[in-house]
């Protein structure tokens, strides 16, 4: 019995339990290239290739930063990409010079949010033994976002004086990552800078009046930014506009004139009338933001009581988000413009009932494209401010720059090729 049980282990189950063997041998070995040992185990793929954020990992915020990394050896290569989802794309990324970390490069390295990743890496450890990897993850899904209204319009010819505003649905309180996901160049270069007012107002602006032919591009990557706590910009947006020739204009309240200069030349002194002592019209410059044929004018609207109500003011060219308009006058004897100020802080040009456009308002108002600078001087009232429509221009170059989210060098300013 003894015997015959020592001559059975020897026979064809011996011979299985020794191929068995040495088929796992090649398994670890590098036949299939997958799993080395450690301390004479298996080393699991986890160990081998270390990916970040990790396998199966769920609501991972947008600014996570991706890494993969093998202990020792080196990494062949790395690809992410994104899937199940319509912005399909993948992440670029670059590998150390030792081999052994793979980062993202350039801008593609941010995730989006509401999508799934997947990572698939190889790796090669000093035997020469390959080793793979796939991991997936998905990205937080957000319950609230933001998008920015922008002016000017995409296309339009703006005058030298065009102030780019942009206006949050949401008020902000990361203003620099927001502010450093809004870039404005311009061609030809010039420099650029970003000014908050308040939490949901950003505006830009170069330290002087635009060139004549500037081209500006404005590219808003605001998808995924976290404004605020919990709150994420949902817009991928590019305005491109053009500076059209300078018209620069320069109202006199105490004379009661308007001169119109362009590309520096005097074109024509336009009498006018200007806001009354008791509503005096705002000192400084501003600029044009809106242009209507014909438009109502309540003073209710404004803080004033029920002094006036027209329905029908022409060629009206909005100045300032308070109120402050020029536009044409045909309720006010000719004799008015150019002697006396008697508007509730408007600036009025002579027009007729309907509008005419040979009569200085028509004429003004078919010469004017918003971006215009109109200024005024000599008015017994304080300057406008400079969040009172697009009238940036009224703070110097250094209090501007101030009021930039970032530091100069960092991102804070923009200028085109």
């Amino acid at each position: 019995m003894t015997h015959t049980a020592k001559r059975a282990r020897t026979g064809p189950a011996a011979v299985l339990t020794w191929a068995g063997l040495l088929a796992l041998a090649a398994v670890l070995t590098g036949c299939t290239g997958h799993i080395p040992f450690v301390n004479g185990k298996p080393r699991a793929p986890e160990d081998v290739i270390r990916i970040l954020p990790a396998d199966g990992a769920k609501n991972v915020p947008a600014s996570t930063r991706m890494e993969v990394e093998v202990p020792d050896g080196h990494l062949e290569s790395v690809e992410v990409a994104q899937i199940e989802d319509a912005r399909s794309g993948r992440i670029t990324g670059k590998i150390s010079e030792d081999g052994r970390r793979w980062t993202p490069t350039g801008g593609t390295g941010r995730l989006r949010l509401a999508a799934k990743y997947s990572v698939d890496a190889v790796a090669v450890d000093g035997a020469g033994r390959r080793s793979a990897r796939h991991t997936t993850f998905t990205t937080l899904i957000p319950g609230h976002h933001f998008i920015g209204y922008v002016k000017p319009e995409h296309r339009s010819t703006v005058g030298t004086g065009m102030i780019v505003s942009l206006d949050f649905s949401s008020p902000v309180t990361d203003r620099a990552a927001v502010q450093r996901a809004v870039k404005v160049t311009a061609v030809p270069a010039v420099e650029v800078s970003g000014h908050w007012f308040g939490k949901d107002r950003l505006d830009f602006r170069p330290e002087k009046y635009w060139k004549p032919g500037t081209v500006v591009t404005v590219d808003i990557g605001l998808r995924d930014v976290e404004g605020s706590p919990g709150v994420y910009g949902s817009q991928n947006k590019r305005v491109r506009f053009t500076v059209g020739r300078s018209q620069v204009s320069l109202v006199d309240a105490a004379g009661h004139t308007m001169e119109v200069r362009r590309d520096g030349e005097l074109v024509s002194t336009v009498p006018i009338t200007a806001g009354a002592p008791k509503t005096t019209t705002y000192n400084g410059k501003m600029v044009v933001s809106e242009l209507h044929e014909v438009t109502r004018m309540d003073g209710r609207t404004v803080g004033f009581g029920g002094e006036y109500d027209i329905k029908d003011v022409p060629h009206a060219i909005r100045l300032t988000e308070s109120g402050t308009f020029l536009h044409g006058n045909y309720w006010a004897p000719e004799e008015t413009f150019g002697s006396e100020n008697v508007s509730h802080g408007c600036i009025g040009l002579r027009d007729e009932k309907g509008g005419s456009a040979s009569a200085p308002a028509g004429w003004f108002f078919d010469r004017t494209l918003v971006g215009d600078v109109v200024e005024v001087v000599n008015s017994d009232d304080k300057t406008v401010a400079p969040d009172n429509g697009l009238s940036g221009w009224n703070l110097d170059w250094k209090r501007w720059k101030a009021g930039s989210a970032l530091p100069v060098g960092s991102g804070a300013l923009r200028a085109g090729r």
